[in-house]
């Protein structure tokens, strides 16, 4: 008897030892794999807003005089003459910028202020004539604002801060633009966004290229010239009348003027 337990033992050692074994590989399930990402990842989203900060910066330190056509659908190409000079003021020429595309204007921003002008058009014949806005980086009234100098002047500002509200991330080039493009976008909940979300390209020493939002496209119309030591006003500047609107003025009721009334 003693040699038949001895002999159990010796068989039924080897698996008792590798029960423990089998169970763990029998319960255990295998881990699961880790998720391939899709899309731009972290890193690359941070690089994009990196980059973009780089080339606006440059941007801000460009000085030029370039020609801009500004395209929109249903309304007739538009050609803008933007100026950054070398002492920081600037100037956005801007064809049909007030009373609904009658009346071309000016906006610049120099060391006295920022200004409007009003040039002579087919909507208003009248000289050349400026009225102070502000201070040169005082917000122009809305109702005034024709928006098309924003990509050029103080939303370079919102692509510099990384602090800003965006999303940015690498873009394809337009069909018709040029450089190197990011889609940005805005992560505020606010109505009020810091810039107009679109696609913003520039080349490597920091010209704007293009830039392709909602309300139109802003493209280089040929390569920019040398920038003048400071820019002039168009005109002198006078007191005596209001800033132009964007709007159209109301037209004039014929029963408002002298003699229109029953005689």
């Amino acid at each position: 008897m003693p040699d038949l337990i001895r002999s159990a033992g010796r068989v039924l050692g080897p698996l008792v030892l590798a029960l423990p074994t089998l169970l763990v590989a029998c319960t255990s399930t295998p881990p699961t794999p880790t998720p391939t990402p899709t899309g731009p990842g972290p890193v690359e989203v941070d690089a994009a807003r990196d980059e973009l900060a780089a080339l606006a910066a440059a941007a801000q330190d460009r000085h030029m005089v370039a020609q801009y056509v500004y395209s929109r659908a249903g309304q007739p190409d538009r050609t803008i003459v933007f100026t950054s000079a070398n002492d920081g003021s600037w100037r956005v020429d801007v064809p049909g910028g007030a009373w609904g595309g009658t009346v071309d204007v000016s906006m610049a921003a120099t060391p006295d202020g920022l200004f409007q002008c009003a040039l002579p058009s087919a909507g208003r014949p009248e000289s050349s004539s400026c009225v102070r806005l502000g201070e040169r980086d005082d917000t122009i009234p809305r109702r005034s604002d024709p928006r098309l100098h924003h990509p050029l002047t103080d939303w370079l500002d919102v692509l510099t801060d990384r602090r800003a509200p965006l999303a940015v991330a690498p873009a394809e080039t337009p069909e018709g633009l040029a450089g190197t493009c990011y889609s940005v976008d805005s992560t505020s909940a606010s109505l009020n966004a810091p810039l107009d979300v679109g696609i913003y390209c520039y080349d490597r020493d920091g010209t704007p290229t293009g830039v392709r939002t909602g309300s139109g496209t802003l493209r280089l119309a040929a390569p920019p010239g040398p920038a003048p030591a400071t820019v002039q006003l168009a005109g002198p500047v006078v007191v005596d009348r209001e800033p132009l609107d964007t709007a159209a003025p109301p037209t004039p009721d014929p029963t408002d003027s002298p003699g229109a009334g029953t005689p």
